[in-house]
């Protein structure tokens, strides 16, 4: 198949290759064809081996307890591996222990990877199922010792030996070569070819085997920003689960990175994958109105959800992700500056507050203090949480152009909310003809706005004021 490669299995105390251990080892290295080395030891993992991998794998606590380490056992793995492909089914989960392995040694593993699911994907495309045991079933193999590391590399084996008879010397060479020199960073089950991601900037949407997508993101740059979830699995928990369920990739190309930036925040809003965790629909968003009499009380009132209306902005301060965080900075703010918290509204009460008795508010509640004064105190401390007002007398956009596929888009925006992404004048007339009602405030958005809009932040894209009358 190859001129030198190495067919290997591990057995693991579980999935993960970060915090989960290696149990045992098998490798059989092949020279033209001709195996000329055979190697496999159990390994102490230092942590315990759980019932179900017992169950799964026949491995105990008590087998691997005068095993040798995986350090101990470095050395002769190295030596079976030096200037070989290794050779896996799903090369990408052997591939990462042995990386987290032996960077635990400090050592920095570098070894070409070939993948056996994919390597069957190939040969055989008329089947679905490309694992361990689908492969036996439909071609007739059988193994005694089965997710046991030696077992498992005897199956694969003689599929490949199958497959050579089946198909022909020449075609499995040639398959095993062009994912070669294709990544063999790429989970074994992606059906999407990644040379079919465009590099251009946009959004990338990973979908398992069903309708809901997994995870999007966003980059500049679409093909490398993918594969560095797949190199990065190795090492990463949450990147490493991605790739065990990934089957293919959608994408959405656009102008640049603020169009990127607000397609993968309205994305991850409407369908909440699961392996995202920033940008997730906010429904408990909230900010303090301030009166503007000193003498009110409460000096503040929480507006929430859809009272939180742009043309208010200049009254209201925040905004906060729940009604326990806006309350917490205030009082915090309150311990700092002695702002006297009944008179915000968060404590109860009439006369002096319990902050006065102790000596940390200066007395607006019970007269040392001009109400006038507390007002302006409060007013300074929270001038830096201050919601901006819309400074456009309308709709604008920000026209942003890409130069390697001559695409441009315009995103319109009114009231820091971002209305649509245009790339036709007709379009673009219908939405400045359009009569939005109540425009529903969205952190995320108003902060690519806030940042892109004013002055100094626009980057590579450019501002254009309408006509709005």
């Amino acid at each position: 198949m190859l001129p030198s490669y190495v067919l290997l299995d591990l057995e693991t105390t579980g999935g993960n290759p970060v915090n989960d251990r290696i149990t045992e080892i098998a490798a059989v290295r092949f020279e033209q064809g001709q195996e000329v080395a055979r190697w496999s030891t159990l390994v102490n993992p230092g942590v315990n081996v759980s019932a179900f991998i017992e169950r799964l794998t026949g491995i105990s606590n008590a087998m691997v307890a005068e095993a040798p380490t995986f350090s101990e056992v470095a050395a002769d793995l190295l030596a079976i591996l030096e200037d070989a492909v290794l050779v896996a089914h799903n090369v990408r989960f052997d591939h990462g222990f042995l990386l987290n392995e032996f960077a635990r040694m400090d050592i920095d593993l570098r070894v070409k990877t070939l993948c056996t699911v994919r390597l069957s994907r190939l040969l055989y495309p008329q089947f679905k199922s490309h694992g361990l045991d689908a492969i036996m079933q439909r071609h007739g193999l059988s193994t005694q010792a089965r997710h046991r590391a030696m077992g498992d590399v005897m199956v694969m084996r003689s599929w490949l030996d199958l497959a050579q008879n089946e198909l022909g010397l020449d075609n499995l060479q040639r398959h095993a070569a062009n994912l070669l020199q294709g990544s063999a960073a790429l989970p074994p089950l992606l059906e999407t070819p990644v040379t079919h991601v465009p590099e251009g900037p946009g959004v990338y949407i990973f979908y398992g085997e069903g309708a809901l997508p997994l995870y999007v993101g966003k980059s500049v740059k679409l093909r490398s920003r993918v594969m560095s979830h797949f190199q990065a699995a190795s090492r990463n928990a949450r990147e490493m689960r991605i790739a065990q369920e990934i089957r293919r990739i959608e994408w959405i190309e656009t102008a640049g990175e603020l169009g990127a930036l607000l397609m993968e925040a309205r994305l991850i809003k409407e369908q909440q994958p699961v392996h995202n965790r920033q940008l997730r629909r906010e429904r408990n968003l909230c900010a303090w109105r301030l009166e503007s009499n000193p003498n009110s009380r409460p000096l503040l009132v929480l507006v929430q959800g859809e009272d939180l209306i742009p043309e208010q902005f200049g009254a209201l301060y925040g905004p906060y992700r729940s009604k326990s965080q806006a309350q917490t900075h205030l009082r915090e703010l309150a311990d700092t500056l002695g702002l006297c918290l009944q008179a915000m509204g968060l404590e109860s009460g009439k006369g002096r507050c319990f902050a006065h008795q102790i000596g940390r508010c200066k007395g607006v509640c019970c007269g040392e203090e001009a109400p006038e004064r507390h007002l302006l105190r409060l007013q300074m401390a929270l001038v830096s949480h201050r919601l901006q007002t819309w400074p456009f007398a309308g709709k604008v956009g920000l026209r942003e152009h890409h130069v390697g596929s001559e695409r441009t888009d315009i995103h319109v925006f009114d009231q820091w909310c971002h209305l649509a992404t245009v790339q036709s004048e007709d379009d673009l007339q219908d939405v400045l003809q359009s009569r939005v009602g109540h425009l529903a405030f969205d952190l995320d958005t108003y902060r690519l706005a806030l940042k892109h809009l004013l002055p100094g932040g626009r980057g590579h894209t450019e501002l254009i004021e309408f006509n709005n009358n």
